[in-house]
């Protein structure tokens, strides 16, 4: 028996991690899961998220699962199969990521007998169809082009006239396509068993590149005696720049000031799983839209990633940021 596999793609910010989240609360108690992650930083945070999901979960962090002729890709796939056999496999890329490529090595005849491949989902932020830096990007394109299925996610955020845009789009460029809309990635489980309707992709845009050089100098270099405390990764590529950090268990962060930070600090993306003295604070924000879950149990580690289109003053907001450590 083949497993039935998902790719489940969006921009920076549409939703995907909400998402996938949504439908694992659905998994039927008998079926076996299993989740591919790809982030654009290196830190992690979404596999953080998933850690109690109930599903078998491999991360590819720092860049993008259609580099290098998707060897990461292959890598990260063939343990899940050949080790898990699980019933159902969801893949969640980068959100700077190109999905030809994997949708290509998905259908390869190298998986033919392992996965079944079901209907691309791809969530889509219509806000963000007006603005030109995501309608002209290549990435945010290809993946609507690729997709069978599209989600109108963030339905409660939209103005009528995003709603008019979205329509527009609709009668332009995805008339033969299903598009749902919905809220806080509220998606049915049965979408996962929809057939794929777009059985040719269409060709990628512009090639692509991640930079990962490891700084070896400076804060970015800092590590504590014994690699405890905490640390910070860069990453850059397709006209987006990461800083994250990662903290040890024992670090415990103010709330109401980590929560004012995350707020203000001039940034488009900030997501990220941080211990409190409530447990766990998770945060999650795009732009001016910020989603925050607060959890009673800590989490394992504290993580938090931040994407700007422009290189920022990462030394500032990490002074800041570790102002707000209690212990």
């Amino acid at each position: 028996m083949t497993t039935q596999t998902t790719l489940v793609t969006g921009f920076l910010g549409s939703g995907k991690t909400t998402t996938l989240l949504h439908l694992l609360s659905q998994k039927p108690s008998g079926e076996k899961w299993a989740i591919l992650v790809n982030e654009f930083g290196e830190i992690g945070v979404d596999g953080a998220l998933f850690a109690d999901s109930g599903a078998t979960l491999k991360e590819i962090p720092g860049g993008c699962l259609c580099c290098v002729n998707g060897l990461p890709l292959q890598i990260g796939l063939n343990t899940l199969l050949t080790r898990n056999r699980p019933d159902r496999l969801l893949i969640e890329p980068t959100g700077l990521g190109h999905p030809v490529q994997i949708l290509t090595l998905l259908a390869s005849d190298t998986y033919q007998n392992w996965l079944t491949l079901r209907a691309t989902l791809c969530l889509l932020d219509a806000r963000q169809l007006s603005q030109p830096r995501y309608r002209d990007n290549d990435n945010f394109r290809d993946q609507l082009a690729a997709a069978d299925i599209i989600i109108a996610n963030k339905q409660e955020t939209y103005t009528d006239a995003d709603q008019e845009t979205l329509a527009a789009w609709r009668r332009a460029s995805a008339n033969d396509r299903d598009l749902f809309t919905v809220s806080r990635g509220q998606v049915p489980v049965t979408l996962l068993d929809r057939a794929r309707t777009i059985l040719r992709a269409p060709a990628p845009g512009a090639g692509h590149a991640h930079q990962h050089a490891a700084p070896r100098s400076g804060l970015a270099a800092l590590r504590l005696p014994g690699n405890h405390g905490w640390r910070r990764a860069l990453n850059q590529g397709e006209g987006y720049y990461a800083c994250g950090w990662i903290f040890d268990s024992e670090t415990q962060f103010d709330t109401l000031g980590l929560l004012e930070w995350t707020r203000l600090a001039p940034v488009e993306r900030i997501k990220g799983v941080l211990r409190v003295s409530e447990g766990t604070l998770r945060i999650n924000r795009q732009g001016n839209d910020l989603y925050t879950e607060t959890l009673p149990q800590p989490p394992r580690d504290s993580r938090i990633e931040l994407i700007h289109p422009q290189a920022a003053d990462w030394n500032r907001f990490q002074s800041t940021l570790l102002k707000l450590c209690l212990s």
